[in-house]
């Protein structure tokens, strides 16, 4: 693959390894982010620094960004120092953030008026999966331009998927990714809660479990957190929690109801009010654990 001109614009827990891999894979990636530490720890691995988004703009052919919320996405495209300053046309936004899929058709319709592409392109994975380059990539934008930037998502993703033309429908898919991983992790927490109060160990309890129908990824990569007590983020309370309120939104203008969605929204709500929105969104257990009087720990070794 060629080397492409690039740009990376977000460098929290996803961004930083997806632009390393980025860069290891050959590519000149110029980068900024709101905290100069990030920046200047992937400049000593060969990365340009620069300090606005229309400086990456100004060196890149296709900019990537990984932010925390739509109205960051829309600051950075658009606000002062912003990448629409810089960006050419014919060159490339690919937007990873888990947005607001409103906020993605705007910014792409935006972005058309001036002759750049865009693709909404959010991940699955965790940090671990942006280090290991094994993220689900779920992309939603013209195919012309996914097909001109699937050798760059293959560099990040084990499993990249164009999910449909539309703007915004990379953000529908993690969206309902997003569901699908909330309700799993309500019923991870209850299952090792409901088992650990009637005299379980819950290392044994995920160790059969994961063997029968009930195994899934919740399991395997999220319950050794909760044996251990460990809820440092891979993802975020906080993050999950606005990715539901999108979801409900959605919902409510499609006429899909989501009552399961909308309860694990209230539980991260619940977790958010006492102070825990930065622990990883496992946490949900937690909730559980005070409602039931006991904690879901491992009594042996996993």
């Amino acid at each position: 693959m060629a080397a492409t001109p690039l740009g990376f614009i977000g460098l929290g827990l996803m961004g930083r390894p997806m632009a390393r891999r980025l860069l290891a894979a050959g590519h000149p990636v110029a980068v900024a982010n709101r905290s100069r530490p990030a920046v200047e720890a992937l400049a000593a691995e060969g990365a340009a620094a620069c300090a606005s988004p229309a400086e990456v703009a100004a060196r890149a052919e296709v900019v990537f960004t990984m932010l925390p919320d739509a109205p960051d996405v829309e600051a950075v495209a658009f606000g002062p120092g912003g990448l629409a300053a810089s960006l050419r046309p014919g060159s490339v936004l690919i937007d990873s953030t888990s947005n607001d899929p409103r906020c993605a058709a705007r910014v792409a319709r935006a972005l058309a008026e001036r002759g750049v592409e865009m693709i909404d392109a959010p991940v699955s994975g965790a940090p671990e999966g942006a280090e290991r380059g094994a993220l689900a990539i779920m992309a939603g934008g013209p195919r012309r331009t996914f097909e001109r930037c699937r050798p760059l998502l293959e560099v990040l993703g084990r499993k990249v998927v164009h999910v449909g033309e539309a703007p915004g429908s990379g953000c529908v898919a993690k969206l309902a990714n997003q569901i699908l991983v909330g309700v799993t992790f309500l019923g991870v927490s209850e299952a090792l809660v409901f088992g650990a109060k009637a005299g379980l160990d819950p290392a044994a309890l995920v160790d059969v479990l994961g063997a029968g129908l009930g195994r899934c990824g919740a399991l395997e990569i999220k319950a050794p957190k909760i044996l251990s007590g460990d809820f440092r983020p891979g993802g975020k309370v906080s993050s999950h929690t606005k990715d539901l309120r999108y979801a409900l939104e959605q919902a409510i203008e499609l006429g899909v109801p989501l009552p399961g969605t909308a309860l694990v929204a209230q539980l991260f709500n619940a977790l958010r009010a006492a102070g825990e929105a930065d622990l990883d969104h496992i946490a949900i257990v937690r909730a559980i654990e005070r409602m039931a009087g006991v904690e879901a720990r491992a009594r042996r070794a996993p």
